[in-house]
């Protein structure tokens, strides 16, 4: 019972791993640009929501209200900015851009709120350590309004991109910038406001790192790496397999913790390399092809 206790443990913080990948996975998705921002990005989310808190005993979920349409606005300026103008000069310009935008992120954090942890735990009274015992299995409440929050920001997302006219539009940029505008659809304006949506779902999935752990100016780089594996173990692009690559990782890891008290991390790393390595041989592509030969 212990081993499926564990399991379930795995599946619930599979759900958080998706939610913080929701970005990555959409702004790819869309513009084909890897933020290497977004884990620090999502920190920004949860100390803005922490001040929310801090400074107006604001709930945190009245934060997050209020840091969702703050991000949103950000996310547009961050494609007006900086993403638009790098993406014309290549495709690793704006990884570079988004790089040095998070070393920034990550100081002014540091500079502004010092290197002490911050949670929003404290300010959710019982949700933080309440659950439900079902069998002698656990069932946080706070893992299960996270995994909640997941499986509905996601499954909002596929039907918008399915059944709006937005979601189209979304869709053909995607496809063919260059074919869509032929079309009349102004790609500048629907990557804005995709760029918008990724950074409105890393609000969300900052506020909700700062519920169930602490943060620090540097948390973003390990947030953005567990982002990066569900991503890739679901299949890039995939939402839906944006979900079921973060379960993944996280019975991995829940599952590595059970066998040996260092094996969190390496089970969790060990699937993303074996996944990554079985689509380079599903696709008949040699393994010298993940590192590159300079002449």
């Amino acid at each position: 019972m212990s081993w499926v206790n564990q399991i379930l443990q795995g599946v619930l913080l599979g759900g958080f791993y998706a939610l913080l990948a929701c970005g990555v996975s959409f702004m790819f998705g869309v513009m084909r640009i890897i933020n290497l921002a977004h884990g620090s990005l999502a920190v920004v989310a949860a100390y803005g929501v922490f001040w929310l808190a801090e400074r107006y005993d604001m709930n945190p979920f009245v934060g997050l209200a209020i840091a969702i349409p703050a991000m949103a606005v950000l996310g547009w300026l961050l494609h007006r900015l900086i993403l638009e103008r790098s993406a014309r000069a290549g495709e690793l310009v704006p990884i570079l851009a988004t790089f040095g935008l998070a070393v920034v992120l990550d100081n002014s954090l540091f500079v502004t709120f010092g290197a002490d942890t911050r949670s929003l735990a404290p300010y959710i009274d019982t949700l933080a350590y309440d659950g439900i015992d079902i069998a002698g299995m656990n069932f946080g409440h706070l893992s299960l309004l996270t995994f909640g929050v997941a499986v509905v920001l996601l499954g909002g997302l596929q039907l918008m991109l399915k059944h709006t006219s937005m979601g189209r539009k979304i869709r053909a940029v995607a496809d063919d910038a260059s074919t869509a505008q032929l079309v009349g659809v102004n790609a500048f304006a629907v990557n804005a406001f995709a760029s918008a949506i990724a950074m409105g779902t890393v609000a969300i999935a900052g506020a909700f790192l700062a519920l169930r752990a602490t943060v620090d100016p540097y948390a973003g780089g390990p947030q953005l790496i567990f982002a990066f594996e569900a991503v890739m173990i679901g299949g890039i692009g995939s939402l839906w397999g944006t979900l079921g690559g973060g379960i993944a990782l996280g019975v991995a890891q829940s599952l590595g913790a059970k066998v040996h008290s260092q094996g969190f991390l390496i089970a969790g790393h060990v699937l993303f390399l074996l996944v990554l390595f079985a689509r380079l041989v599903r696709d008949g592509r040699p393994l010298r092809s993940l590192f590159i030969r300079f002449r």
